[in-house]
């Protein structure tokens, strides 16, 4: 008995490690690419366009990935649903490392013309496929080897985000001091995404060491699916899937603004690149703290009390964050960003990934938890391009703010709505079908 033990907690360990280094490296290939559309893309790629157009076209291909995240949940969902979590996760993190090297050696708009922005537009789609299925998988791998503390366990993935946004704006910036503006410009760009190819191989030795789930094991032992996932998905969960996209999705549109709109509005409000580069990373180490932290509060109080405060205070937050950036202080810009993305954005998204867990029954786990997920996500990439949009017509950020904190009111009631989910059995995968909320809302 204790063998078992110690061998299910050394699973669990190897398993959240798995998790988190695999986030880590997606996350670093996804939003590698997002800074890099903040502070390169639109001068190598589209440099025939003004600058302000140039950027919401760069934005533009940002949000294609976003747009391909649904696509890769269902995909590796309806696989990771039938044979298992870890041969997905294997795929998808193979996807991701080789896009992001071909990134880092897709000649630019000067050398192919027309053809440059297109080939870039492929490569994030199928980076968006990759982390896309990456996600669901890497969750479910802790949460599945969890027998307590689940939305701690969980909650590594997500850490992995910052993370990711950490490592990647360390190499472009360590690119951009060796190689200088116009060498960063000409080459020293490609530098973090050919890094890439040695952070897979570090990965993929990390996760070939995890076994198979044992919640998916003992589902495997019972007669299959009769359905696929994504059809038991609409059939059994159709509100838990609605709710999930919602809850989501005020928690994507701030990190939209809080890791890639922001860059380029403090930039064009005055400050150097480098020093906004450096308070993302600051707010970025802030925001992995941040995720642990609350995701553990979320296994004693609940996910629904902390997803619900997180969210009422980037509703107010959304309109703090652009007077303090407008403000020229570069303290008051570190105070913006580390807050909002280290706290407030952190109490929404540091329990999501034990709750989206808890929605759905085993066998259809992997597709439910990804699709609701990257649906939500999508507000993630389709934000910069709105908020670049209602600025260049309306010339306020007070309008940008109100968006935001409308996408933090649709958060609001779906969390309302939705049940708490903490104490939820996940080998209970004979659940009935559109659980009802447990505790109402006074």
């Amino acid at each position: 008995m204790a063998e078992s033990d110690t061998h299910s907690r050394t699973q669990l360990r190897r398993a959240v490690l798995s998790s988190y280094l695999g986030s880590v490296i997606e996350y670093y290939d996804f939003l590698l690419y997002a800074t890099a559309s903040a502070v390169v893309f639109a001068k190598v790629f589209f440099s025939t366009l003004d600058p302000l157009v140039g950027t919401v076209a760069s934005f533009g291909t940002l949000a294609t990935g976003y747009l391909a995240r649904p696509l890769g949940g269902i995909l590796f969902g309806h696989f990771g649903d039938r044979v298992g979590r870890k041969k997905m996760l294997v795929t998808t993190m193979t996807l991701m490392g080789v896009v992001s090297v071909l990134i880092g050696v897709l000649p630019t708009y000067a050398q192919i013309g027309v053809w440059a922005p297109i080939l870039l537009v492929l490569l994030r789609v199928l980076q968006g496929v990759a982390v896309g299925g990456e996600w669901g998988g890497a969750v479910l791998m802790s949460a599945e080897h969890a027998t307590s503390r689940r939305g701690l366990w969980a909650s590594f993935t997500n850490a992995g985000a910052p993370s990711g946004m950490v490592l990647s704006t360390v190499a472009l910036a360590g690119a951009a001091a060796i190689a200088g503006e116009q060498g960063f410009l000409a080459w020293g760009w490609r530098i973090p995404f050919l890094l890439s190819a040695v952070l897979l191989a570090v990965g993929l030795f990390v996760r070939a060491r995890v076994e198979e789930t044992p919640v998916f094991a003992r589902a495997s032992s019972d007669a299959g699916p009769s359905t696929p996932p994504l059809l038991e998905v609409l059939r059994r969960h159709p509100r838990n899937l609605l709710l999930s996209i919602g809850i989501g999705f005020g928690a994507f549109v701030a990190q939209g603004v809080l890791t890639t709109f922001v860059i380029a509005y403090a930039v064009q409000a005055g400050f150097a690149r480098q020093t906004v580069l450096n308070a993302l990373t600051v707010s970025s180490i802030a925001a992995v703290f941040g995720i642990v932290g609350f995701a553990a509060l979320s296994d004693r109080v609940g996910r629904r009390p902390v997803v619900l405060v997180g969210a009422l205070a980037m509703t107010v937050w959304a309109f703090v964050l652009f007077p303090l950036v407008d403000s020229g202080s570069t303290g008051l810009l570190v105070l913006a960003v580390v807050v909002g993305q280290g706290v407030v954005h952190a109490a929404m998204y540091g329990p999501l990934a034990a709750l989206y867990t808890e929605l759905f029954s085993t066998r259809s786990r992997y597709t439910g938890a990804s699709l609701g997920y990257q649906i939500a996500g999508i507000g993630a990439g389709l934000g910069p391009v709105v908020f670049a949009t209602v600025l260049q017509s309306s010339g306020s950020a007070l309008w940008v703010s109100v968006v935001i904190a409308a996408c933090c009111v649709i958060t609001v009631i779906c969390v309302a709505l939705a049940g708490e989910t903490s104490g939820q059995s996940l080998d209970a995968h004979d659940v009935d079908a559109d659980r009802e909320a447990r505790t109402p809302v006074a």
